[in-house]
């Protein structure tokens, strides 16, 4: 929460959270009560197993019943809303079709003799531990995904009332404890000004529909609920992440004027968005878009994106209890190549720590430390059965357009040296089977993103067809900071002297041994990092699909000489505080 000015007026308050859908909502607040879940628990005798099963499968069969009403609702959404809404309660339904949630429920009625409420809390709990855990910001928010199910099942065995949304107020700000998914999926832009919720985070489906839909929102709002009655004047600032409660007339005015001014900016990106990706010396820079679900492809050629610079392949492995086979990975990446009609598609192969989430073995221990332990290429290379696997799909996806292969976490040559030679058998056994797949065979990249890896680029570019760095790990792991540890996120700085000193050494390799190098974290989805990543030498920026037009803009304004030569003169600085400023200085005299 913010202090309060000696100027603010009696009853304003300021609360801070995180913007994740840009504009401004105003409006009288609507409390939304999905209402908690009261979960019994008792023991129960051997003959009541089958009655509690059976009280079970009708709460699945009941749950899916009201998905699949979902789903024909979302079917009149439009654009990429109505794909994101699609493909998640896809998913939803699928966790409700013998996955690893159901039989691990079935199996605790029967092993800890316990009611079927009590069971599905405990395999909840047990699931969204070990997305928790992971580190990775996208991954740990599947763990929303998995109690989103779980709470429909619970609502089904208790039969605890849910408030609908359908008669929210025209105009209003709702607000709440959290929302699910395919509630905000269902909110019509048009009548609502914006939602805030206590919790969420920016890699929430929930997040992802509201930046769909347009609609302004801040989640992660602390105290939010404390002092709000329906009906009080509420501003939801996007952008900022800020909730306003009971605004003066005043700052009432001023979101008004900032409101308009983001409409304004809104209708001038859009234009942004149809103009050459060149810098005002005539350098052209290749834009594209990360992507994380099938259904941003559509968000990605609407930003005029010149390709996918990094797809993550997760969501095939996510919320399920057996591998994807070869045919079901092709298909979903045939779909997304297609959809890029022609332009390049960056393919991340899995990029996970906890195998048992995706099949593995029950007796594999939990790693002490995920972020250090076995995940990424080093689970893949030890399962190679399942890199195969992945690899086919990809190589016979590459028939349909131009695609590449970037490998994870990778932090010697020898890693790249043995899935290279896995793709060549790969490629030989879909020859001798007669399947279409790419050709000549796809670019393997490695991902920078260990510094090891950046320090070793020299070598790495030996062995790698491209770099792509990812500047969020790379900075976590530097600093040796986890973002997620809300006692140290405050020291993350990508600006620091050592995080920029592994980006220009990576570069510079990439440069020397003339193979092309991107930057895909969040640093080139930031206009403010444009100038410095441009100046350091780098020409291709993957960001998410919101972000295309902002850095656009900031590139078509930029020298490139000139960005050098601020780039040489902070690459001089130890002082991170000194750097920033450097940076900040220039971006606002250009």
């Amino acid at each position: 929460m913010k202090r309060k000015s000696a100027h603010e007026p009696a009853g304003e308050r300021v609360l801070a959270g995180l913007g994740v859908a840009a504009g401004i909502g105003i409006g009288p607040a609507h409390l939304h009560d999905s209402g908690s879940v009261s979960v019994p628990e008792y023991p129960i005798g051997a003959e009541q197993v089958e009655a509690e099963r059976k009280r079970l499968a009708d709460a699945v069969a009941a749950a899916r019943k009201q998905l699949m009403k979902l789903k024909t609702k979302a079917g009149a959404l439009h654009g990429p809303a109505a794909e994101e809404i699609g493909f998640l309660l896809e998913a939803y339904l699928q966790m409700l079709s013998g996955s690893r949630l159901v039989r691990g429920v079935v199996r605790r009625i029967g092993e800890n003799k316990i009611n079927a409420e009590a069971a599905v809390q405990a395999e909840i709990e047990a699931i969204a531990h070990g997305f928790a855990k992971m580190n990775d910001e996208y991954l740990a928010e599947r763990a929303a995904d998995v109690r989103e199910v779980g709470d429909r099942l619970l609502r089904q065995l208790t039969r605890a009332p849910y408030q609908s949304l359908k008669d929210l107020p025209e105009g209003a700000v709702l607000i709440a404890e959290d929302l699910s998914p395919a509630d905000t999926a269902l909110l019509d832009p048009k009548k609502v000004a914006g939602f805030a919720t206590v919790l969420g985070g920016p890699e929430g489906h929930t997040a992802i529909m509201a930046r769909s839909l347009g609609l302004p929102a801040a989640v992660g709002v602390s105290g939010l609920l404390a002092g709000v009655k329906a009906g009080d004047m509420v501003i939801v600032d996007g952008v900022r992440g800020e909730v306003t409660l009971s605004p003066s007339e005043a700052t009432l005015a001023g979101a008004r004027a900032r409101q308009e001014a983001l409409r304004l900016e809104q209708r001038l990106l859009q234009r942004v968005a149809k103009l050459p990706s060149v810098t005002r010396d005539g350098t052209e820079i290749v834009l594209e878009a990360n992507i994380e679900l099938p259904g941003e492809v559509e968000m990605a050629v609407a930003g005029a994106a010149q390709g996918i610079g990094l797809l993550r392949t997760e969501f095939l492995f996510m919320n399920r209890d057996a591998l994807p086979d070869e045919d079901e990975q092709y298909k979903m990446l045939r779909d997304i190549v297609r959809g890029m009609n022609g332009k390049p598609v960056t393919i991340r192969t899995l990029d996970i720590g906890n195998d048992k989430l995706i099949g593995g073995e029950d007796g594999e221990s939990a790693a002490v430390n995920p972020a250090l332990g076995l995940r990424a290429i080093r689970l893949s290379l030890k399962k190679p059965e399942m890199l195969e696997t992945q690899l086919a799909a990809i190589m016979r996806a590459g028939a349909h357009g131009p695609v590449r292969i970037l490998l994870p976490m990778i932090a010697s040559s020898s890693e790249m040296k043995q899935v290279r030679g896995i793709l060549n058998q790969v490629r030989k056994r879909l020859k001798r089977r007669g399947a279409r797949y790419a050709k000549p065979t796809p670019p393997l990249g490695a991902m920078i993103e260990v510094p090891g890896a950046a320090l070793s680029a020299d070598a790495l570019a030996l062995s790698a067809d491209f770099f792509a760095l990812g500047t969020n790990d790379l900075t976590q792991y530097t600093l040796a900071i986890d973002r997620s540890d809300e006692q140290v996120a405050h020291l993350y700085n990508p600006l620091h002297p050592a995080v920029l000193r592994l980006i220009q050494f990576t570069v510079e390799a990439a440069l020397r041994a003339r193979i092309p190098v991107s930057v895909c974290g969040e640093m080139a989805g930031d206009p403010r990092f444009t100038p410095l990543l441009l100046g350091l030498g780098i020409r291709d920026l993957s960001m998410a699909p919101v972000h295309l037009a902002r850095v656009k803009q900031r590139l078509r304004a930029l020298d490139i000489d000139s960005a050098t030569r601020r780039a040489r003169t902070i690459m001089e600085q130890a002082d991170p505080v000194r750097i920033a400023a450097l940076l900040d200085d220039y971006n606002g005299g250009v």
